[in-house]
């Protein structure tokens, strides 16, 4: 699986790098995020929960930060384990940009490969999914950042609707705006 993609933060970048810096900040915006505690080496593992069609599993794993150029860029390496739903492992390259005052472009490359049930759901469903899970995670996150509040946090890091989930998968499916 590839993505590529650009979101704005509503903050200046020396921010936006301490947030994205923040486990607990980040559990709160990852969806379905249950642990995120610093690991070994600097590195931090992770339990979540996620559903990629059919296949719905409970995910461990760890990230490391690698390259690290403080507050420009990171590589951020990834694995985790789903038991019998299979393995997600990969990278995401992401560099942020001052864009004005107070707002900041994230830009991130993500590369990951899949197996098990997980390899057999197909890999637009994936792509779509992932997307869906992007969008859900910045909006959660630039909510989270701009201080609107637990309820307005809360609803934004909700699991997507049925019709959330259609129009990602046909916004990535035909490459448009629904």
């Amino acid at each position: 699986m590839e993505m590529t993609g650009e979101r704005m933060l509503p903050v200046d970048r020396v921010t936006a790098w301490h947030a994205l810096n923040d486990p607990q900040l980040l559990q709160r915006a990852i969806p379905g995020c249950e642990s995120l505690r610093a690991g070994a080496a600097g590195g931090y593992d992770l339990v979540l929960t996620a559903a990629l069609g059919p296949v719905k599993a409970r995910f461990k794993g760890s990230m490391t930060l690698a390259d690290v150029m403080a507050p420009e860029s990171y590589t951020i390496r990834f694995e985790g384990q789903g038991g019998p739903a299979g393995f997600a492992r990969g990278e995401a390259k992401v560099s942020l940009a001052q864009s004005g005052a107070r707002q900041t472009a994230v830009r991130f490359s993500v590369s990951a490969q899949i197996g098990g049930r997980l390899a057999q759901v197909g890999s637009r469903l994936i792509d779509a999914a992932a997307g869906a899970m992007a969008d859900q995670f910045f909006g959660s996150f630039s909510v989270l950042l701009a201080g609107e509040g637990a309820a307005a946090a809360a609803a934004a890091s909700a699991k997507p609707g049925f019709w959330t989930l259609v129009r990602a998968f046909v916004r990535r499916l035909f490459g448009t705006r629904v």
